[in-house]
Formats: structure tokens, sequence, C-alpha cells
């Protein structure tokens, strides 16, 4: 696992997340507020989200438009759990269709396609 991730607090804009990613080189960033995992916003989430229906990256905030309440694991958690976590929650929101919430365990998210070690990089305030 990556030992720090990226992460954005809650009011950070689009635009601070995408710079993030683009100099991380990666399409994923966390959103945390202090030690408290928000969601997860990826690449996908700014465009579809929130560019393609018109609204300005400059004034959304990175917690509108993020995947919230990801599944999680904690950091000392083998990998096969979270393997069994995300084809858990795979399988059951594919037939179900219903939304998936557990309380996280520690900032660490397996919830996505990659699985992160949260760190902190708290960034602006967009307003």
């Amino acid at each position: 696992m990556t030992p720090g991730v990226a992460a954005v607090r809650p009011d950070a804009s689009l635009v601070e997340a995408a710079q993030l990613m683009r100099s991380q080189d990666i399409g994923d960033v966390l959103v945390a507020d202090g030690d408290r995992l928000i969601g997860v916003v990826t690449d996908r989430d700014i465009g579809l989200r929130a560019v393609a229906d018109g609204f300005d990256p400059l004034t959304v905030n990175a917690q509108s438009v993020c995947t919230p309440d990801p599944v999680c694991v904690g950091p000392d958690d083998e990998v096969s759990t979270a393997v069994g976590l995300m084809r858990s929650e795979w399988s059951a929101s594919a037939i179900s269709r219903r939304p998936r919430t557990r309380t996280p365990r520690s900032p660490t998210s397996a919830g996505r396609r990659r699985t992160h070690r949260a760190g902190s990089s708290n960034r602006g305030d967009p307003g």
C-alpha cells in the first residue's frame, strides 16, 4: 500500500482536487476533515457530476461530488480482508442496487478500485 495518500478538505474546490491528482499522477483523492474520512472523489466524479452538468469547478467543493462513506479497512488488516470487502460490496450493489454504508474503522479506503492509506494534505477553502 501507499504509505501516504492525497487528501483534500471537504470545502476544497474541484480544481484543487484535480490539480492534486495531476501533480501526484493519480485518479482519486480522499475527502477528509482531519482524521474523519468523508468520501473519495475521482477524476471521473469531477467530469460527470460537475463539469458535464455545467457547474464551475472553481466554486463546487469536493464533498458535493465525492462518493460518501467508502468501505474501509484498517492499516493492519490483511489484503484479503480488503479484497473480501470489495467483492461483497460490489456483488451486493450489483444485485440490490441500494446504497451500502459502513462506519470507517480508520481513514483507509478500500471501497474504490484502489486501496489507500490515508494521510492528510488539507488544501484550500474555495467557499
